[in-house]
């Protein structure tokens, strides 16, 4: 169990350097304007404290998988937990080298997304994460016909005048037999894309065969197949649902910061218990904080919760409860569906955005965390 612990521990320490070395706290007092949180990420851009964070997520890994091979059935559940935040937290880190701020050099930040994300876990080429997020998703975020994350809510389900028990089973679409083939497929469709599909297939198998080589099978079962194709892909759908008022969204034209403003919601502003759990396992690097992300997708998770605090403020619809309040996201997304037609969500104008001057971050890039088939 020492080794165990010792590796997870590791793993941990390898993190921390990137976490301390771009902490706005760190050297001067905290940035306060755009302006001043722009230059000091890119006075502390590197590409090696990011390979550290990578790394540290890989050796935690590592480390899980062994619990998973000798803890017995205590051991198999915490390595299929504690793998399936691992692998949200890789989705997020990547997502921000899609955003061009991970590292300092866009080439490294895209080698380093692909060797260590998008391979390994069957994710799409960057570049196709990259068109889809940059065109298709953030500029129509909630736009019916458009967002392609919103045609994944409706694929699953969450369609208006949704029953409650279809709702429900929606909520739990990657658990379900539907929502697992669905994770399957996009799997295989993301290796099998472009010429290389025979080394993207070989670094995906590489993964479990090493898991297998060290581990044996109880490692590869709880540490990594479980969270990979049910676990990490439900964590990732939960965290697509608190992203946006994905249905009663306000068509507002206007800066980025109004538009997201309208279209964004904000969970557990005031619950600083559930907003820390939620910022360790399923809404990592800056998922808790999405609204100030839309509004400036530029800008590193390190320094969101200061973009929120002293720049933006919260968007309209702010809840403290994922589900158990009259608030709480889950009911108020139901309540949306309930109370329109398809015609008038449809009929919805497109927004459109005004550019603003030269603190405004208007490149519009994003993440759509069910990666089997927007491949977050």
């Amino acid at each position: 169990m020492v080794t165990w612990l010792g590796i997870i521990a590791v793993g941990m320490a390898l993190r921390q350097a990137d976490r301390w070395w771009f902490s706005p706290r760190r050297g001067g007092p905290v940035p306060t304007t755009l302006r001043d949180i722009r230059t000091l990420q890119r006075e502390r851009a590197n590409d090696l404290t990011p390979a550290l964070l990578l790394a540290g997520h890989w050796t935690e890994m590592a480390g899980w998988c062994l619990v998973a091979a000798h803890g017995g059935p205590l051991g198999w559940t915490a390595a299929a937990m504690a793998g399936a935040v691992k692998l949200r937290h890789l989705q997020e880190v990547s997502h921000f080298a899609v955003h061009g701020v991970l590292t300092r050099s866009g080439r490294a930040g895209n080698a380093l997304c692909e060797a260590a994300v998008h391979v390994p876990l069957g994710f799409v080429p960057v570049p196709v994460r990259r068109r889809r997020h940059v065109r298709e998703h953030h500029p129509n975020a909630t736009v019916p016909g458009t967002d392609p994350n919103l045609r994944e809510l409706h694929d699953a389900g969450l369609r208006t005048g949704v029953s409650g028990s279809r709702f429900l089973r929606a909520l739990f679409f990657p658990l379900t037999p539907t929502g697992f083939a669905v994770t399957v497929r996009g799997i295989a469709d993301n290796i099998a894309r472009g010429k290389g599909c025979w080394w993207r297939m070989v670094g995906f198998g590489a993964v479990p065969a090493a898991i297998m080589a060290f581990g044996g099978w109880h490692a590869v079962l709880f540490g990594y197949a479980i969270p990979r194709l049910l676990l990490y892909p439900q964590l990732a759908w939960m965290s697509l649902l608190v992203e946006h008022r994905w249905w009663d969204a306000e068509p507002v034209s206007g800066l980025p910061a109004v538009v997201e403003a309208a279209r964004c919601l904000r969970l557990y502003p005031d619950n600083a218990v559930w907003a820390l759990l939620a910022r360790g396992t399923w809404l990592p690097y800056g998922d808790l904080y999405h609204y100030a992300h839309s509004a400036h997708p530029a800008v590193r998770w390190n320094y969101l919760p200061v973009l929120e605090r002293h720049i933006l403020g919260i968007p309209a619809y702010t809840s403290n409860a994922l589900v158990l309040s009259g608030d709480a996201v889950v009911r108020h997304h139901f309540r949306a569906l309930s109370t329109q037609d398809e015609a008038s969500r449809v009929a919805r104008p497109v927004r459109q955005i005004e550019r603003g001057g030269p603190d405004e971050l208007t490149a519009y890039v994003g993440d759509g965390p069910f990666d089997a088939r927007a491949s977050a």
